[in-house]
């Protein structure tokens, strides 16, 4: 069979939108509905959920530093699984782009928009059944998928919108936790009994995915301006703001509404705070600039997910079946259409997977999207090698970016794992994101042809 040329893309976002992107798909989504999963990992105590939070930003802040440098040497389109086949091997990054493809994207892209319904039935006082909500969110994502299908602006230009509005109702509970709240109670309630065991590491999952989504925007590289000077700017600013705000939230919420009451209160937390701020039109009004922030970040999970089959089709087929009908572009749209179908079927298959684990429990305190985002982190240490070996090549003369970032980058990355293994279906789990792995290379060795165009 033969190969796919790769194709000249409009640059159509700049280094605004390329940040918001990043922040748009971090905050919004995991700091909403993974609080109260915190203080639960680590026992009501909001210092160690703090100490959790600034350990996980080594990962992304060191991590960005690291994929900075290799994004800086490339402009093909694919992002993360391009960097693993220019500066790895291509083998390797078409097991990391079937994972991404069948696993990784679609887990976020439900779970996220089961939360979008969550809020849906606490807006409007529908019944909050699972089959409510995950009804509710198959609504909102299928709208999503057509959106960002027909045009680029039309995605980009919300995630935009969705971005700042999101930053309204972090801010207000920020401001009124530390001025109204009572944040010093909040951090005594951590015990040494607490500090000593590892069951906090648990909080680990939830922190990672709360900060998931910052390689996302390397998926449209192609697509920024100037990229190889603004999506390494992007790659650092963003999770250094994203701190910064978890923290800052993450303290407030704590400080108006007791740990106890958030952990029982689960993901229902944010409305009964902005309840008490403000009463009830205050919380529903709060309510509404959450859910547009939840929808921004499956906007911008579903934007950078429909590109990912194209790019993998763009290889050849000896990256990605159906190569030649996956890599065609809408003629009217320009968009990359029969990609997006393939992700949207896949979308379907993980709903009911997801709607299974809930109804019957099977993963308590986490969800479908957690593990498979911490075993991504196993391709993340292998860039940060590479960055090392550059280094040690003398491509990179400072030996801060070459060595200090690729070492504190894999620190973050071994501490995320780690977490990981707290999750009693870790094992099965990762087993299952293996054999997708181990089904890609017996499908590159068998289909490969040769030199990718």
């Amino acid at each position: 069979m033969g190969e796919v040329s790769m194709k000249k893309v409009k640059q159509s976002y700049g280094l605004f939108t390329t940040i918001t992107m990043i922040i748009g798909i971090c905050i919004g989504s995991g700091i909403f509905f993974k609080s109260d999963n915190i203080l639960a990992a680590t026992g009501g105590s909001v210092s160690l959920g703090v100490l959790v939070f600034v350990l996980g930003a080594t990962s992304i802040i060191f991590g960005g530093l690291c994929i900075s440098e290799l994004a800086s040497r490339t402009d093909r389109a694919g992002g993360i699984i391009t960097y693993v086949e220019e500066f790895a091997s291509e083998k390797l990054a078409c097991g990391m782009g079937w994972f991404q493809i069948f696993v990784y994207f679609p887990t976020i892209a439900v779970v996220v928009s089961w939360v979008v319904g969550i809020y849906i039935c606490l807006l409007f006082g529908w019944q909050g059944t699972l089959e409510n909500q995950m009804l509710i969110g198959v609504i909102f994502y299928t709208f999503t998928f057509f959106i960002n299908s027909i045009s680029a602006k039309l995605g980009g230009g919300f995630q935009n919108f969705s971005t700042i509005s999101k930053m309204i109702p972090l801010a207000i509970i920020a401001i009124c936790g530390l001025f109204f709240g009572n944040p010093a109670e909040g951090f005594k309630s951590v015990s040494a009994q607490t500090l000593g065991g590892a069951t906090w590491l648990a909080a680990i999952g939830p922190v990672a995915y709360s900060f998931d989504g910052w390689t996302i925007s390397t998926t449209i590289a192609p697509e920024i301006r100037d990229s190889k000077k603004n999506l390494p700017k992007a790659l650092i600013i963003a999770p250094i703001f994203v701190l910064v705000t978890y923290v800052a939230y993450f303290i407030g919420v704590t400080s108006l509404l007791e740990p106890k009451k958030i952990m029982k209160l689960q993901d229902a937390h944010v409305y009964i705070v902005a309840q008490r701020l403000f009463g009830g039109f205050g919380a529903q009004l709060i309510l509404i600039f959450v859910i547009i922030a939840v929808m921004g970040t499956a906007n911008g999970i579903i934007l950078g997910y429909i590109r990912l089959p194209y790019s993998m089709a763009l290889r050849g087929s000896g990256m990605f079946p159906f190569a030649d009908k996956i890599s065609q572009e809408h003629k009217k749209w320009g968009m990359p259409v029969n990609s997006a179908i393939f992700c949207y079927v896949l979308t379907l298959f993980w709903t009911v997977i997801h709607f299974i684990t809930v109804k019957f429990g099977l993963l308590p305190n986490s969800d479908v999207s957690e593990i498979a985002i911490v075993m991504s982190y196993l391709f993340y240490i292998i860039l940060y090698y590479k960055v090392f070996i550059l280094y040690r090549k003398g491509e990179i003369h400072s030996a801060f970016r070459g060595l200090f970032v690729p070492i504190m980058a894999t620190v973050g990355s071994v501490f995320i794992l780690t977490g990981g293994l707290q999750s009693k279906l870790f094992i099965f789990y990762a087993a299952f994101c293996f054999i997708i792995v181990f089904i890609a290379f017996s499908y590159y060795k068998k289909h490969h042809t040769g030199t990718l165009s």
